[in-house]
């Protein structure tokens, strides 16, 4: 999914591989946001992948804030569409239409990505931490049609994932822990390397924008447009996974 409106100038220090991908040879770093189920699709299926190989996966997860970029939050027709598209031709996803009162759909996504950002923290599990809690919101919105938007909710999910220290987690949000990394990420997103959610990126060279989905929109989404998605294929996880030093899975 791609920004609507122009993205920021960048700085030159924004532009450095370090703040575009993690110098980890075992971690692949994936720009996104909650909010889009193409990223949640292409998270899907690199998890599928590493646990059919029974390996470990290390996922750096970066924010691409497309309220940020758009100025406003993502229409909720568009998701919409983008779920029904995206849930016929992967039903494992096991997603639905929004069916909670329409009250409780979240206007904004953001603190959930900055909550992903501050349990990244070692006091609140690290980066495996930071990738079991992005699983379980994206699962808690997309499957289970859960308000991700409150801190109750989010800290709700985070209490449904063993590697997340919830009270640390807690803790952090009180202090606002997030919101500056997904400012920088914000900074680093507008450049011209990244271009929408998902972006993936590898130290050994992966540098891909929404893997494996051959899709286009019939017209513009906010002029009510549809996905037309023709087809998915799974087969760039693995070379992903062939791109990082992936050690075996905790049994």
């Amino acid at each position: 999914m791609n920004p609507l409106a122009d993205t920021p100038i960048m700085s030159d220090d924004a532009l450095s591989p370090d703040a575009l991908f993690s110098s980890d040879a075992s971690t692949v770093t994936v720009w996104s946001d909650i909010g889009c189920p193409w990223a949640t699709l292409a998270l899907h299926t690199l998890h599928a992948a590493a646990e059919r190989r029974g390996v470990r996966l290390v996922v750096d997860h970066r924010v691409f804030p497309l309220e940020l970029f758009n100025n406003q939050s993502t229409p909720k027709p568009i998701i919409d569409a983008e779920v029904v598209a995206i849930g016929a031709k992967e039903p494992a996803l096991g997603w639905r239409l929004w069916s909670a009162p329409e009250y409780t759909y979240p206007g904004t996504i953001l603190p959930a990505m900055e909550a992903v950002q501050a349990a990244k923290a070692a006091e609140v599990g690290g980066l495996p931490a930071s990738d079991q809690l992005d699983t379980a919101l994206r699962h808690a919105f997309y499957a289970q049609n859960r308000c991700i938007s409150t801190p109750s909710e989010i800290l709700a999910v985070a209490a449904e994932c063993p590697l997340v220290d919830e009270k640390a987690l807690a803790a952090a949000i009180e202090r606002g822990e997030g919101r500056a990394a997904l400012y920088r990420d914000f900074a680093v997103a507008g450049g011209p390397r990244v271009q929408g959610s998902p972006h993936l990126f590898t130290a050994a060279g992966v540098d891909v924008h929404n893997p494996g989905a051959d899709f286009r929109w019939t017209a513009n989404p906010q002029e009510g447009g549809f996905p037309d998605f023709h087809a998915y294929s799974a087969d760039w996880a693995e070379g992903v996974l062939d791109s990082v030093t992936a050690a075996p899975a905790e049994g």
